[in-house]
């Protein structure tokens, strides 16, 4: 049999990587984008396979299905915006938050585990391409670290925008996934809102702007998934085809 992958030995240190998405049922490119990480990672790619042998991704691709079901824009089904009830959300008003909230604490009081990133999937209405939303710290080097993955993304994405991707902590976004558990976990954890334009992405000049399509919503995830393995520095690791050998004349 194959060798089993490092991060599932036991007794191995696991790095997870927990992603959410649709917890606003309007944002469906948000969906999208989640599929394209799906697909890309149970994939036979071989930066797929490294990435499965060296990290533990889980994630939540609807954490507001019964808002989708009934086409709202950002509520629930009980008329709850779930992303302003992370800090306390009830079994019974917010069961989705509550598991996910509950199975991110169990991993991070587990010796075992090391949480170091959280993602929350969107879909902006007025802005343009890609971006992230990440928070501020005192911690000058900590913040600094925080910019590592959007910028890396920014060169492996042509519609990810470095320059739209802001760092806040506003009183509005005090109940989001972000802001909460960026207060939450502790300071090797990073925790972004990523954000893709309902209509379009700029290349180049202000003028040319190109549409969305779902296939360009997957690649931006595909992108994601890619991105981590320049993040943890696998590239060594990725097997590549041969080259093949030039003819001499």
């Amino acid at each position: 049999p194959p060798p089993a992958a490092e991060n599932l030995c036991p007794g191995a240190e696991q790095k997870v990587v927990f992603i959410t998405a649709r917890v606003h049922p309007g944002e469906t490119p948000s969906s999208f984008v989640c599929q394209g990480i799906i697909d890309f990672l149970v994939s036979q790619h071989p930066i797929a396979k490294v990435l499965r042998d060296n990290l533990v991704f889980k994630i939540a691709p609807m954490l507001n299905p019964d808002g989708v079901y009934l086409g709202n824009y950002r509520c629930s089904l009980m008329g709850f915006d779930l992303n302003r009830h992370w800090a306390n959300p009830s079994p019974w008003a917010h069961p989705t938050l509550h598991g996910v909230k509950q199975l991110i604490i169990e991993m991070y009081n587990n010796p075992k585990i090391n949480l170091e990133f959280y993602i929350d999937i969107h879909a902006h209405s007025t802005m343009m391409n890609g971006f992230m939303y990440g928070n501020i710290f005192e911690d000058e080097e900590r913040f600094q670290r925080q910019a590592v993955f959007p910028k890396l993304l920014c060169q492996n994405a042509e519609d990810f925008s470095y320059s739209s991707t802001s760092f806040n902590r506003d009183a509005v976004k005090a109940g989001t996934g972000r802001r909460f558990l960026g207060g939450l976990l502790n300071d090797t954890s990073y925790c972004y809102t990523l954000e893709v334009s309902f209509y379009s992405y700029i290349l180049g000049g202000p003028t040319s702007t190109v549409p969305y399509t779902e296939e360009a919503y997957m690649k931006l995830g595909r992108n994601v998934a890619r991105t981590f393995l320049d993040y943890y520095r696998l590239n060594s690791l990725v097997e590549r085809p041969l080259a093949s050998t030039p003819k001499t004349r």
